[in-house]
């Protein structure tokens, strides 16, 4: 199953991998006629919450998870990319209980007759993938499917449900602009897309008035029923709990378990959404949703391992797989805030992809981070060399320095640390696939 070097299912995978595009070509044509073949298995889903954005997505997922699990509910959920193991994409709801990541053999099974029913036609990776997630859910009972957009919106491969029970749009940032377009008002009309006539929508917290406003337009235009952060409902901090209001009243509910303050209003997101989808929620089950929620490689502290064992002793380590400008604001935020709560030298061991903004993820971490160290990424062909992401973070007024590895930075933030009496936080990130990465080296996958 999870966890192994290799599996049937990612054998299955890495054939369809030599066969077919990695990268995206957004379109629905190939995605509709590919289901079409396996009788349409799109149409037979559970209640769907569809979920969108830049950033935010993976974490409301989290929390609707954990909140409707809590609820009694049994909960699929789709979710990419994963970090270390394919598996990790679909989690199978268990009646009563905590969804687990597809069987291995169930998955690589359902990869099968996909790639079968594709006939050898024109078609990407991630458009399989997805169909294997329609696949998997149609046949699988559960009472909720809550399936995240992969990229974009309009024509994501997801976009093929003609009515769910709800969609919800996270924070909108400039990402993936060769893709969605280059002006925070053009992606968010790619990720409305998603919103189908009559059905609710939730705009989660937007700190750009230009995406907030295109959402709020095309909700209206299609006749949604549509609730916005900060407008009709909203969460904040007050004694140490969580207090969220929407038109149905108060909840006092405990701080979510996932760090920084940014998760309030994913929270509160989540909150509203299981509410628009229909599903009819207790307090108790709010409580324990916030209190048990889980999301891997996001702000995600790793307290052993072996790459754990390489940083100084007592060191903090985080991983966030966090890599454009809006993560960055949002994480680094939330580094200062633990450096008011307990001071420490902050450094951050970073690798990106090319297709993301090295600086403006930089930047917000000026004035914070001690230093810099720069690392390849063995999960992806599109990795930025070291040296150019160094440059890339003094461009932005940190120190950088290019290394090879994660533990030879480890390494060297023992040396530079030695004469210290207060040991670092070290945020290893700006990349999922580093995190996947780290997780497989430190021996802490997902489960």
């Amino acid at each position: 199953m999870t966890g192994v070097a290799v599996s049937e299912a990612a054998l299955e995978i890495e054939k369809l991998l030599g066969l077919h595009p990695k990268g995206f070509d957004l379109s629905l044509d190939r995605i509709t006629r590919l289901l079409a073949a396996l009788d349409n298995p799109h149409l037979k889903l559970p209640p769907v919450i569809h979920v969108a954005g830049t950033n935010g997505k993976g974490s409301v997922t989290a929390f609707c998870r954990a909140i409707l699990e809590a609820q009694g509910l049994s909960v699929h959920v789709h979710t990419s990319p994963h970090l270390v193991n394919w598996h990790e994409r679909y989690r199978l709801g268990v009646a009563g209980g905590r969804g687990q990541f597809v069987e291995d053999a169930v998955l690589a099974d359902a990869v099968r007759r996909v790639a079968d029913a594709n006939g050898g036609e024109k078609i990407t990776v991630f458009e399989i993938l997805t169909a294997v997630t329609f696949l998997l859910f149609a046949e699988h009972p559960a009472d909720v499917a809550i399936i995240e957009v992969g990229l974009g919106g309009r024509f994501d491969a997801t976009n093929v449900m003609p009515r769910p029970a709800a969609c919800v749009i996270m924070p909108i940032s400039l990402d993936h602009q060769a893709y969605l377009g280059d002006r925070v008002e053009l992606i968010a009309a790619e990720k409305a897309g998603i919103m189908k006539r009559g059905v609710p929508v939730v705009i989660g917290y937007q700190s750009e008035e230009a995406a907030r406003d295109v959402l709020i337009e095309t909700a209206e235009r299609l006749g949604c029923p549509h609730a916005v952060y900060g407008q009709d409902f909203l969460a904040h901090e007050e004694f140490g709990r969580l207090v969220y209001q929407d038109e149905f009243g108060l909840a006092d509910l405990p701080l979510p378990r996932l760090p920084g303050r940014h998760q309030y209003a994913n929270a509160a997101a989540a909150i509203r959404a299981v509410k628009a989808a229909g599903f009819a929620v207790g307090e108790p089950a709010l409580e324990s949703g916030l209190s048990r929620v889980e999301w891997p490689g996001r702000l995600q502290r790793l307290p052993d391992g072996a790459l754990f064992r390489l940083a100084p002793p007592a060191s903090e380590i985080w991983v966030d797989g966090g890599h454009n400008p809006g993560a960055g604001q949002v994480i680094a935020e939330t580094m200062a805030n633990f450096e008011e709560r307990e001071a420490r030298p902050l450094f951050l061991v970073t690798g990106m992809i090319n297709t993301k903004d090295p600086v403006g993820y930089f930047e917000s971490f000026r004035g914070l981070a001690e230093r810099v160290f720069t690392v390849p990424i063995r999960g992806s062909d599109a990795g930025l060399d070291p040296a150019a992401l160094a440059e890339d973070a003094a461009r932005a007024g940190l120190e950088a320095a290019p290394l090879a590895t994660v533990g030879e930075a480890l390494v060297e933030i023992v040396r530079i640390t030695a004469q210290d009496s207060v040991p670092p936080r070290i945020l290893i990130g700006g990349s999922l696939y580093l995190v996947g990465d780290v997780l497989a080296d430190n021996g802490t996958p997902p489960t």
